[in-house]
């Protein structure tokens, strides 16, 4: 029999993917969010209602899942951060994860693991430094909240569940996300580097993250942390200029200032204008095989 997965926030990009490539290989899925739909695009499904906010759980939904993905969590770069944004991008992650607690904490299930993502922001920013799952939190926005989504998710190992938490770097996808917005002034003949071009960025290719959570989910083995990033980061120069070659487009050499960006994005700049390397050493441990391994092969993968 083959396992029967749950997923939370499976309408955003990574839960749409995932959710074909285990339909795909024979699994059952179940999604959960904020309004039930008709079902799994496609294929035979069921999708149940959570309110996270009033922390109410449609327990049905667990009947016969042995895995849960949590992928819940309100777009990062969605709307500018202020102080309510902020709020709400915390809360919709910790929420979440205290509901999912609650939930299985007080319900007869057959859960074994669950999967959460997390992010590399756990991090924060710092030069030229590698990060590995044992390096400490940052203590920027970003880092403060990781953590405190990821204390949450720890919770769950007091259950006796499986509890492996990855973290995720920038996805690199042809259906959305950072990629699709990098590639927009490329495309429009206005590419160029922003701030000094040279803040690192760890990325993952979309098939090879999804690869990832499938196996975090039927690998008993693997518990805790891992990064999720293919451990070969490029600076943000470097990457505009490879998606000009693909898209056949010039980068021009005039850097995108900062301060501008600065005044566009305000604090939420940061994502952008700073980076981090990080280490995909531990993932491949496990036996873990990444399909994209360089930038350029990732992204001549891509219909851009």
């Amino acid at each position: 029999m083959s396992k029967k997965i749950l997923i939370t926030g499976a309408s955003g990009l990574v839960g749409s993917q995932l959710t074909e490539m285990l339909l795909q290989k024979g699994y059952q899925v179940v999604h959960v969010g904020r309004t039930k739909r008709a079902g799994i695009p496609h294929k035979k499904g069921a999708s149940f209602v959570w309110d996270v906010n009033r922390q109410e759980f449609d327990t049905e939904a667990l009947n016969g899942v042995d895995v849960i993905i949590n992928l819940a969590g309100a777009g990062v770069a969605d709307k500018r951060w202020t102080d309510s944004r902020k709020r709400e991008l915390l809360e919709s992650r910790t929420k979440s994860l205290a509901l999912l607690y609650k939930t299985l904490s007080t319900t007869n299930h057959q859960v074994t693991a669950v999967i959460s993502a997390s992010a590399i922001g756990y991090y924060g920013f710092m030069g030229n430094e590698v990060f590995t799952e044992n390096s400490k939190p940052g203590t920027d926005f970003l880092a403060t909240l990781t953590k405190q989504w990821e204390a949450e998710a720890d919770k769950l190992a007091s259950l006796n569940i499986r509890t492996v938490k990855l973290r995720i770097g920038i996805v690199l996808s042809d259906k959305g996300g950072a990629l699709i917005e990098m590639a927009k002034p490329v495309r429009m003949f206005a590419g160029s580097p922003l701030g000094s071009g040279k803040q690192n960025l760890s990325w993952i290719h979309i098939e090879d993250l999804c690869a990832m959570f499938l196996k975090a989910a039927t690998d008993e083995t693997l518990r805790g942390t891992y990064n999720a990033v293919s451990g070969d980061w490029v600076t943000n120069k470097e990457i505009t200029k490879a998606i000009g070659k693909v898209l056949n487009r010039p980068v021009w050499p005039v850097h995108i200032p900062a301060f501008v960006l600065n005044l566009m994005l305000g604090e939420m700049a940061n994502i952008v204008l700073q980076g981090s390397k990080v280490s995909a050493d531990k993932i491949k441990q496990t036996g873990f095989e990444f399909k994209h391994t360089t930038l350029e092969a990732a992204l001549k993968s891509l219909k851009l």
